[in-house]
């Protein structure tokens, strides 16, 4: 039976606050580990939709733009019997789209390592939380705030902690909107 909840799923605790009505599961770094423990959670909670969030890197779009993914790509997934892609549920991604339509709408790769992708925005665990909750039939979508510019060796320029502070800003209303 599915619940009536929004699972929070992020790689890292700096990527989640405490929300009303949901509950938050901390992933792991990573393709692999953000699949085993979304699994894990997917099995035991059930909820009713799942919001994977986090920050990412991009291309051409400014530091703490929300980012909302209209599908997560697998950028280390090669050949024909590997799922290429997972998309997000379509009425969870409209209700996000919705409650913040200044938020850029795209792909979002998925890669073990930085800079592992061509997508212009990029992360490491998007495809795994989405497919998880594909194959369990929980609806789910994955939402970024981006920290810097893919491809920057300077990583004093990477805004880590303004992009953790925005995420913790628009993480109660991301949930709300995907609670509607």
């Amino acid at each position: 039976m599915i619940g009536s909840g929004v699972l929070v799923v992020a790689a890292t605790e700096r990527e989640l606050v405490p929300v009303d009505r949901a509950e938050l599961l901390v992933c792991g770094i990573g393709p692999v580990e953000a699949a085993a423990a979304t699994a894990r959670a997917l099995a035991e909670q059930r909820p009713a939709a799942v919001l994977h969030v986090g920050i990412a890197g991009a291309r051409d779009l400014p530091p703490l733009t929300l980012v909302l993914g209209s599908e997560a790509i697998y950028c280390d997934a090669t050949g024909p019997l590997v799922p290429a892609c997972a998309l997000p549920h379509p009425a969870l991604l409209a209700r996000l789209r919705a409650g913040f339509p200044e938020a850029h709408v795209g792909p979002i790769g998925t890669s073990a390592r930085v800079g592992g992708g061509s997508v212009d925005v990029e992360a490491m665990e998007g495809f795994a939380v989405l497919r998880a909750a594909e194959l369990a039939g929980v609806p789910a979508v994955e939402a970024r705030v981006v920290s810097n510019e893919v491809g920057e060796p300077d990583r004093a320029l990477w805004r880590f902690d303004d992009a953790f502070a925005r995420l913790a800003e628009l993480l109660p209303r991301l949930v709300a909107a995907a609670r509607q």
